[in-house]
């Protein structure tokens, strides 16, 4: 039990000073990236006529909601790789050896996947709101 107790702690501990020092223009880079992976996506999907991403995982079942899942992270592969090695360098810089992969993983979830999934759904509405209100700019229509 202390054993957990003290990975918890200095996992927290690590993951709070990731967001000081070195390398922290990456908290801005990833998300960015992620936003605009999910800019491009949910304009796709809106002319494809899909529904949200978010709500097809939500209610999509079995082989459904895996394609889907698939999709997304296909879709953030390379922002989560460019993560993990923004975090690996950033360990070696500052513990001198890659020490915890764990913590490189979950940093490279929560700036790219995360923000990917969060901001598809509504990237995709706005889209396709916007191709209802301007039928000229889908390419659908164009001659």
């Amino acid at each position: 039990m202390l054993l957990a107790i003290d990975f918890l702690t200095r996992f927290w501990t690590d993951m709070i000073d990731r967001t000081d020092g070195p390398m922290t223009f990456r908290f801005m880079l990833q998300p960015t990236m992620a936003l605009i992976t999910a800019l491009i996506d949910g304009i796709r999907a809106a002319r494809a006529g899909k529904p949200p991403y978010a709500w097809l995982i939500a209610h999509s079942a079995g082989q459904d909601r895996l394609a889907t899942w698939r999709e997304g992270v296909t879709a953030t592969a390379r922002i989560l790789l460019l993560g993990v090695v923004m975090d690996v360098i950033y360990q070696i810089r500052v513990y001198g050896s890659f020490r915890y992969p764990l913590e490189s993983f979950v940093v490279a979830v929560g700036l790219a996947f995360i923000p990917y999934l969060v901001l598809r759904g509504p990237f995709t509405r706005l889209a396709a709101h916007w191709l209802r209100t301007h039928p000229a700019h889908d390419k659908g229509s164009r001659q």
